[in-house]
């Protein structure tokens, strides 16, 4: 089974396109239907590392955006270029990935 869209390599963009996207992320009548028909590539080991941290943050209590960083802090995750985690670099960092 397909892990990503492949159409959405080409549609995502940072500013809206003009062309509605009929017949390129999937013809009418024939949906192909995938786990992931939103994601544009599998999962990096960085980002599937992220959402383990991010369950183990949130399973042990954290709420707050202080609370969630510090976690991952003490957990150990670091950030893509090996720097720990700030409030600020999180927030860039979940927008980056969120796109």
């Amino acid at each position: 089974m397909q892990q990503y869209n492949e159409s959405l390599i080409s549609w995502k963009q940072h500013k809206p396109s003009k062309e509605a996207g009929i017949n390129n992320i999937q013809m009418p009548g024939q949906p192909k239907l995938m786990v992931w028909q939103t994601r544009d590539h599998e999962p990096t080991d960085y980002e599937l590392s992220l959402v383990k941290h991010l369950i183990t943050a949130f399973s042990s209590g954290a709420e707050t955006l202080e609370e969630v960083v510090s976690a991952l802090n003490e957990q150990g995750m670091l950030l893509g270029d090996g720097s720990a985690f700030t409030t600020e670099s999180f927030e860039r960092e979940m927008a980056r990935l969120g796109y």
